[in-house]
């Protein structure tokens, strides 16, 4: 196994091409990997956070004629993307797909999508094989059981991928918090989509702007 580690492993967002998968009403109804809600919140705080960086965002779905259009929570970042609409289950046998990840020329491939068993593991342990550097995001995917969910994992973990949840993602792709090109949209993505620590950090700028009584100690 070549162990992924060094600094260079690490994500960068001018190397990073998103890939998200299949997030439809059809395959959301039968996530029970994680909670709905939860994956709908994480996938689009993924998208968000890709168009933060200026990461090129590749949307699909799988015959949405019958299992509905992708959440508008994600078609409402880039509301001027087509939408690919694949019959091939596996992303990475449709060409179109694979055609506008190449035209990216970034090899540091992140894939997110429903049901992390066959619409996630299908293509990231094809892109593994071909050689592309594959993260999938977890918590931005769902399966049909926990059991699914984590048999996925196992398997592309064994194929070389690496597996991460969006916050770790956005936090890589930040680095370093003297970069301030793109902090302030990460901090508004975390207010909205990280649960208590952006209601947290809501706190602490409340509490930095809340005046000091005169008679304080």
């Amino acid at each position: 196994m070549t162990f992924r580690n060094g600094l260079e492993s690490l994500l960068r967002p001018e190397d990073s091409v998103l890939v998200l998968i299949d997030h439809q009403p059809y395959q959301l109804a039968n996530v029970n990997s994680h909670e709905p809600q939860m994956v709908v919140n994480n996938a689009t705080a993924l998208t968000k956070a890709a168009k933060a960086f200026g990461v090129p965002t590749v949307l699909t779905s799988v015959i949405a004629e019958r299992g509905g259009l992708l959440f508008p929570q994600i078609t409402d970042v880039f509301p001027e993307q087509e939408v690919i609409d694949r019959t091939f289950i596996n992303t990475w046998e449709d060409q179109k797909v694979v055609d506008a990840v190449k035209a990216t020329g970034r090899k540091q491939l992140i894939i997110a999508g429903l049901w992390t068993e066959i619409c996630v593991a299908m293509p990231a342990i094809q892109a593994l094989g071909e050689g592309w550097d594959v993260t999938v995001v977890t918590d931005a995917s769902g399966a049909v059981s926990v059991e699914a969910h984590e048999v996925a994992i196992q398997r592309m973990i064994a194929a070389g991928g690496n597996m991460m949840t969006w916050l770790a993602v956005a936090a890589e792709w930040q680095r370093d918090w003297a970069r301030t090109e793109h902090a302030a949209e990460l901090s508004d993505i975390l207010k909205h989509h990280a649960g208590g620590s952006g209601i947290a950090f809501l706190w602490e700028q409340q509490l930095l702007n809340t005046p000091v009584p005169g008679n304080a100690g």
